[in-house]
């Protein structure tokens, strides 16, 4: 079995020692809750969702985590400030939003480092890795080949990810040779985080008292499907088995899922007549 660069265990362990992971204990969990100190403590002023555009980077009043405001309308959490740094020279575009407007605001995920600025480890395993769009670790055959890639300070290009943060990341083919890797290329590719993770439009579904406005869609895998309540009664957007569902819409309201597998699911609003009140969302 190869080493992937384990063999270098002694001078990366040095290089890597006394490095702690991000201050505070959090997990790739959707809600993790990043800690940037360099964020101001109170907002000028708070926008709502409908101010936002794809691309927006959001906050709320009470809690300092950082999320990306994706094409798809779903929200992506910076997990710690090394993440952000390497998207992100600032905090200066930072929007506020209340915390009510925040929540009805889906999370879609954790958004992973920019791909070609740092190599990666996570602390429990020596294996250092190159970074690929979409969240892809390419593990790095040999200490030749880091530094061939990143310079003769390569391990200072190191970045440990804390354990809870790698389930954010696939594993990809390993980077043997020098010529399989490219960092320009890699950095300059991933023009924005939209591009990094493939995101796309959602596709816009409005309830009113007529039933759904596309009772049955096709869409491709990856798409999000949002659900609008433009009615004044109260909706929903309920799978059949309950596996997912909007909870109860007032007028105005959204509920926003994200399809990432092929497949066929019937809905209903749950407090209203069926026959009026049935869709289908078929992912191919």
């Amino acid at each position: 079995m190869k080493s992937h660069y384990r063999t270098q265990a002694p001078a990366v362990a040095e290089a890597l020692a006394g490095r702690k992971a991000w201050g505070y204990q959090v997990f790739a969990a959707l809600a993790a809750l990043a800690a940037f100190a360099a964020l101001p403590v109170l907002a000028a002023s708070t926008v709502s969702p409908d101010d936002l555009s794809p691309g927006d980077l959001i906050r709320g009043e009470s809690f300092p985590a950082v999320y990306y405001y994706g094409e798809d309308g779903l929200r992506y959490v910076f997990p710690n400030d090394k993440t952000y740094s390497t998207w992100y020279e600032d905090f200066s575009a930072v929007l506020w939003l209340s915390d009510g407007d925040l929540a009805t605001i889906q999370i879609g995920g954790n958004v992973t480092y920019k791909p070609g600025v740092k190599m990666l480890k996570i602390q429990s395993d020596p294996t250092v890795y190159a970074l690929s769009a979409g969240g892809i670790l390419r593990a790095i055959e040999s200490e030749e080949v880091a530094s061939e890639l990143y310079g003769e300070n390569w391990n200072e290009q190191i970045d440990d990810i804390p354990d809870g943060f790698f389930g954010n990341y696939e594993i990809g083919e390993d980077v043997e040779f020098s010529s399989q890797y490219d960092v320009d290329v890699e950095e300059q590719d991933a023009l924005s985080i939209n591009d990094d993770r493939d995101l796309h439009p959602f596709v816009e579904i409005e309830i009113s008292a007529d039933g759904y406005s596309q009772p049955t869609i096709t869409v491709n895998v990856g798409i999000a499907i949002r659900w609008v309540n433009e009615d004044e009664d109260t909706h929903s957007a309920t799978e059949w088995d309950r596996v997912w569902g909007s909870g109860t819409l007032q007028t105005g309201e959204h509920f926003t899922k994200y399809f990432n597998e092929a497949g066929t699911w019937h809905y209903y609003s749950k407090d209203d007549d069926r026959n009026v009140f049935e869709g289908a969302i078929i992912v191919e």
